[in-house]
């Protein structure tokens, strides 16, 4: 009779992860690894890269408004730039986007429960589902400031009329994105929720909302850009709200005095302020969230 032997194991095929001994050393091929190299790592320099980009493409403003010789029509980089750095220094620009950001962060907020509140009657049952459906593919290619003119009518010259376009703009992208997230959940969490008594609010909490949490966050920022956007234009069409402007209401303004340097002042202004955000608010979310889970790379 043959004696049992075991199989050789491939090299490849080798556990890498350090194994516990008695001594407390690690056993294995990880005990003579060498040690990981140390430096810089390509992430940490996104920002040096980042950086350089936007320095070639002021270099390329400048030398082109400077040889089209019109500051009526292309001020140069320097100009927009003083006249940027005047409106934060006087606090003008400050007042501008503290109004803008009181109606923004209104509209959004009212926009994001109204989206979840869709979202739970389209994963509650069948019929919800396709309701929110058909309304998401009938309302979300919709442009929200075309609804400009019908909230103007319904709620007139105030705060009203912004927050509802914002609302729009915030609900039907955040709607899809979550509804997706949600259905696509393994149901094997599902059941390993419910094996361990979770059901109802507890199960959505617990289970689907941090399995869906990607597409959320997804949404978020979708949903935060048509938001920032459609305020800006619709601050351009409507004026200010209740006597006091916006950016963008800033912007229209410097038009009609021709001050073209504080028109992309403003515009510069716009674009910042989205980085920031984007960078600031939604990059920490998913560091500290969906990165850290693994969910995401």
């Amino acid at each position: 009779m043959t004696p049992f032997r075991e199989p050789p194991i491939r090299p490849e095929y080798e556990l890498a992860l350090p194994l516990p001994s008695l001594g407390g050393a690690p056993l294995g091929p990880a005990a003579h690894a060498p040690p990981a190299p140390r430096g810089f790592a390509l992430g940490e320099l996104a920002w040096l890269r980042k950086a350089a980009l936007l320095l070639v493409l002021a270099v390329l403003w400048e030398g082109l408004a400077r040889w089209y010789d019109n500051d009526l029509l292309l001020p140069t980089a320097l100009a927009t730039g003083r006249a940027l750095v005047d409106g934060i220094v006087s606090g003008e620009l400050f007042g501008y986007v503290a109004v803008s950001f009181a109606v923004l962060t209104q509209g959004y907020l009212m926009g994001i429960a109204g989206a979840f509140l869709l979202t739970w009657l389209a994963v509650s049952n069948r019929v919800g589902r396709e309701l929110i459906e058909t309304l998401t593919a009938m309302f979300n290619p919709l442009p929200a400031i075309a609804l400009l003119p019908l909230a103007l009518l319904w709620f007139g010259l105030g705060k009203g009329s912004l927050i509802m376009v914002l609302m729009h703009s915030v609900m039907w992208p955040l709607t899809l994105n979550a509804s997706a997230g949600f259905r696509a959940v393994p149901e094997t969490l599902r059941m390993a929720g419910r094996n361990y008594g979770l059901g109802g609010l507890r199960l959505v909490l617990q289970i689907l909302i941090p399995a869906a949490l990607p597409a959320i966050l997804s949404g978020l920022k979708i949903g935060w850009a048509f938001a920032w956007r459609t305020l800006i234009a619709a601050e351009l069409v409507f004026g200010t709200t209740s006597g006091q402007g916006g950016l963008g209401w800033f912007i229209f303004q410097s038009r009609n005095e021709l001050f073209t340097d504080k028109v992309f002042a403003g515009l510069a202004a716009v674009i910042i302020i989205g980085l920031a955000v984007e960078q600031l608010v939604f990059q920490t979310l998913e560091r500290v969230t969906v990165r850290r889970w693994g969910m995401q790379r």
